[in-house]
């Protein structure tokens, strides 16, 4: 019998549930459990596969596991074992969670004290030594502890200060003047402002450039890390009032803002939880993943029939936008007869080889803006691919630094708190996901059971909300508005568009103040892999 090393094969008989084991040396850390348990086994194991045909082990424990969900996670002081949850709850706890968490305990933000002059630089290698000396001089102990410790990485927005952000200002504003000024506020929300470099470069640009806009202009922060919202404060209060910064989740939010305002998530939602799926050969049935968390905090992966009311959601809108499920784009899925043949095989399995990732926590999010920012529009940007990924399909970057040296791990499920765990975004997916979204009526988007928020805000001192309807987005809807002023603005929003990196600083960067004495322009030249939307 063959046993893949890095997945073992799943039985041919189709249960209620399959398994499928992976475990992570933990880092020594006492645990918090659920549910009482006995006494752990003492086992040494590291990074190894635990296949459920060659164990002794009872794969039927974890029914007695009690099932959690991110929420209830938040709750615990240590990570959790003999619970079991979604794989996106999984995800969210270790990323998230406030006592263990990524990015509450060990993230740091890279963010050099001036930025790089890019005229004295030579050329794109005397660049890249010039980023690697302020990095290693950031990362300062992070590079030589000898274990996991703090996680120091950098963004565009702190790369290319101010000219990054000087760039979604400009973008920003030429809109804001096309469709609202000056009879609307400049409303800014930015989702994860990190240390604040964005929102400072992006107030500052429109405070020195449009001083009639900044009169207008109104920041807003939400931002989910009680440290990092002490610090956005502090930076950005002082030298722009108008900044606030709302400490609290997206995903809690609880305010409707019925002016226009415009949303900036830039490089946020590659680390929004996701689901995992397979499909059931014989059928081609999704089945949805539970990481189920043993006595010893070992993982394993547990398939079960799709019931979770978000993932069912997900995939009828998927449906309804007509993309294919990426898991099953291949033609040998298409037949009925090929897969019977393979099914006959000995020691075949009986759910696709490779899992797909599934962005359910993106849908909430698409939600939120429809239910709660009636008349914003999206200035989003993120990775659209990445190297080194686990095995999958849309599947994550996991890694780790050690010793100054990013460590990229085989699966998701790896001890909480000490990995980064990313995702590619697909943009024509979360093109035409958003546009479904914001076409339907709130009350179809709410999911069965569940009842609409008690308490909601409603936000004072913005204009009245327009019809929203089957025309959110409409390519010329611009209406005279009554009164003496006689303006315009726009009864629906233009379709939004992808670019990518080089093509939005292309219409959008001021790429004379990017340009090294060779010519090359690594503003232009870098993140070839992420995308905008707008």
């Amino acid at each position: 019998m063959l046993i893949s090393s890095k997945w073992p094969q799943i039985s041919r008989q189709v249960a209620t549930t399959v398994t499928l084991k992976r475990s992570l040396a933990s880092i020594p850390n006492s645990h918090s459990k659920l549910t009482p348990s006995a006494k752990p086994k003492s086992k040494d194991r590291i990074n190894y596969n635990k296949s459920s045909i060659l164990s002794s082990d009872d794969d039927s424990k974890h029914l007695s596991y009690t099932r959690a969900t991110a929420s209830d996670l938040a709750k615990l002081q240590k990570p959790p074992r003999e619970v079991k949850m979604l794989a996106r709850d999984f995800i969210h706890d270790s990323l998230y969670n406030p006592h263990y968490g990524y990015f509450p305990k060990n993230a740091v933000i890279f963010s050099a004290d001036q930025p790089i002059n890019f005229h004295a630089l030579k050329d794109l290698p005397h660049f890249q030594d010039a980023v690697a000396r302020k990095y290693s001089d950031e990362g300062g102990a992070a590079f030589t502890e000898p274990g996991p410790g703090k996680q120091v990485w950098h963004t565009p927005t702190e790369l290319f200060k101010p000219w990054y952000g000087q760039a979604m200002a400009r973008c920003l504003v030429n809109d804001y003047m096309l469709r609202h000024f000056p009879y609307e506020d400049f409303v800014i929300y930015e989702l994860g402002a990190g240390n604040g470099t964005l929102a400072q470069n992006v107030l500052d640009y429109v405070r020195d450039n449009h001083p009639e806009v900044y009169e207008r202009t109104r920041y807003r922060v939400v931002e989910i890390s009680r440290n990092l919202a002490d610090l956005q404060e502090a930076r950005l209060h002082a030298a722009h009032p108008t900044v606030e910064v709302i400490h609290k989740s997206i995903f809690d939010w609880d305010i409707r803002v019925p002016g226009p305002c415009y949303f900036m998530a830039m490089e946020v939602i590659d680390n929004f939880p996701h689901d995992v799926l397979r499909y059931r050969l014989d059928d081609l049935k999704p089945y949805q993943a539970l990481v189920a968390i043993d006595e010893d905090g070992d993982f394993s992966e547990i398939y079960e029939p799709i019931n979770d009311p978000l993932i069912s959601q997900f995939l009828q809108y998927r449906s309804e936008i007509q993309h294919t499920p990426p898991a099953l784009s291949s033609l040998f899925y298409s037949s009925p007869t090929l897969r019977s043949v393979y099914r006959a095989m000995p020691f075949s399995p009986n759910l696709t080889p490779k899992p797909e990732f599934i962005p359910t926590q993106l849908l909430i999010f698409l939600k939120v803006l429809r239910e709660y920012f009636p008349r914003h529009r999206l200035l989003l940007s993120d990775f659209s691919s990445l190297p080194d990924t686990v095995v999958g399909f849309d599947a994550p970057v996991v890694q780790t630094r050690y010793r100054g040296t990013m460590v990229p791990v085989e699966t998701f499920m790896v001890q909480q708190g000490y990995f980064d765990i990313f995702f590619p975004t697909s943009f024509d997916l979360l093109r035409d996901m958003y546009e479904l979204v914001m076409d339907k009526p709130i009350g179809g988007l709410r999911l069965p059971g569940s009842r609409p928020k008690q308490g909601v805000i409603e936000d004072q001192g913005e204009s009245p909300p327009l019809r929203l309807g089957s025309n959110f987005f409409v390519p010329h809807g611009r209406r005279v508005l009554d009164g003496a002023g006689g303006g315009v603005e726009l009864d629906g929003q233009e379709a939004p568009k992808i670019f990518t990196h080089q093509e939005f600083m292309r219409a959008y960067g001021d790429l004379d103040a990017t340009r090294l004495r060779s010519g090359e322009n690594p503003l232009l030249d870098y993140y070839k892999n992420v995308k905008v939307l707008f």
